[in-house]
């Protein structure tokens, strides 16, 4: 698959050819037919279980597969884990707000919606599930063989003291001041980068704060999954928690999140507003907060993603003195947002995913 930095302009040259796959009678018709009002996407056959579309894909060759998540028999977790690494295709999965759906990305597909319920746009599903399948189109799949476990469980190990664990990253310790900010963006293919680079990092680590693009009813799940995995606190903010070191946190779903002063140090603002570079939350929002309100050293991060959300705010960081890194290329699913802003003048330093941590230990030691 080719990488692009912006979605397709005009027609495709060729539509997009899709496989869907849903147990549900219902499920599938609102998606085959609403893909299939896009005129550069085809949907050309769907599949009602695991083995289904096993034999559907070998058959039919898509472009893309969309994905239900929990499936009687094998799960979407359990086909990606056995048929990806031999059949690699971009995936977008379709899920209810369900933790599955984690480990289901770190399987290896590309990107996530979530299904409609009562409450929610069937329209709007379709508008994103749309752009969603655009994007894996272009993106570069990845298997990870690492699907959902990280080592230790260091939730249980800081509820108890007396549990014997060893640490990476040994602690950054009073050498590197508290007075840091650390601000880390991300999109499509963002949860398991996100993860990649947290998981390296000590417990005692700046402040951080993070936007990553992810549907409502997911960010809480989602830091839940890496404070379980990671060595520092991680938490969805509250509108006025407060930065401080060994602490991540992440932007909740549809709200804006921001880096804000307070009397002592610098607080997070978590509000409903308009979206900012077509996102809400907004790495941009969140980059360009940073550079206008923080007086501490600063450090950017800007990881995988399609389009270019986060890049202008990650050029006024480093003209504030921030040190700026980008994911490289060939580890991104998708080098839009780290490829915009390399563009740009905004990455002072490029690395893959898997070194960024490294990288950001360097320049705090230095």
């Amino acid at each position: 698959m080719t990488l692009g930095t912006t979605m397709p302009q005009g027609k495709f040259s060729k539509k997009i050819r899709v496989l869907v796959v849903d147990d549900s009678i219902l499920a599938r018709k609102l998606i085959i037919d609403g893909l299939n009002k896009d005129p550069d996407i085809e949907v050309i056959g769907y599949a009602i279980n695991a083995a289904d579309a096993k034999n559907k894909v070998l058959q039919l060759n898509p472009d893309v597969m969309t994905l239900d998540v929990q499936m009687p028999g094998m799960t979407g977790m359990d086909f990606l884990k056995r048929f990806l690494p031999e059949h690699p295709l971009p995936v977008v999965l379709c899920s209810s707000l369900n933790l599955g759906v984690f480990d289901a990305l770190s399987a290896g597909a590309v990107d996530f919606v979530r299904k409609p319920d009562e409450s929610q746009s069937s329209d709007l599903f379709i508008m994103t599930l749309t752009q969603k399948v655009h994007v894996a189109s272009q993106a570069r799949v990845q298997h990870h063989a690492n699907t959902g476990t990280v080592g230790v469980d260091y939730q249980t190990r800081r509820a108890s003291a007396n549990t014997p664990t060893t640490i990476a990253a040994p602690p950054l310790g009073a050498s590197v001041s508290s007075n840091i900010i650390i601000g880390l963006g991300a999109s499509t293919g963002g949860t398991e980068a996100t993860l990649e680079v947290l998981k390296r990092l000590p417990e005692d680590i700046p402040g951080m704060v993070i936007t990553q693009h992810m549907p409502t009813g997911f960010t809480k799940m989602y830091a839940e999954r890496l404070n379980r995995l990671c060595k520092m606190e991680v938490r969805e903010a509250q509108d006025g928690d407060e930065i401080k070191r060994g602490v991540a946190l992440i932007a909740p779903a549809d709200l804006q999140m921001r880096v804000v002063r307070a009397p002592s140090g610098y607080r997070v603002s978590c509000l409903p507003g308009e979206k900012v570079s077509g996102h809400r939350p907004s790495v941009d929002a969140l980059f360009t907060s940073m550079a206008e309100n923080v007086q501490w050293k600063m450090i950017g991060i800007i990881m995988t993603g399609m389009g270019a959300d986060g890049a202008k705010g990650l050029l006024e960081m480093r003209k504030k003195g921030a040190f700026t890194i980008g994911q490289d290329k060939e580890s991104c699913v998708v080098y839009g947002m780290p490829g915009v802003a390399n563009d740009i003048g905004a990455v002072m330093q490029q690395a893959p995913c898997k070194d960024i941590a490294g990288v950001l230990l360097r320049h705090l030691k230095a």
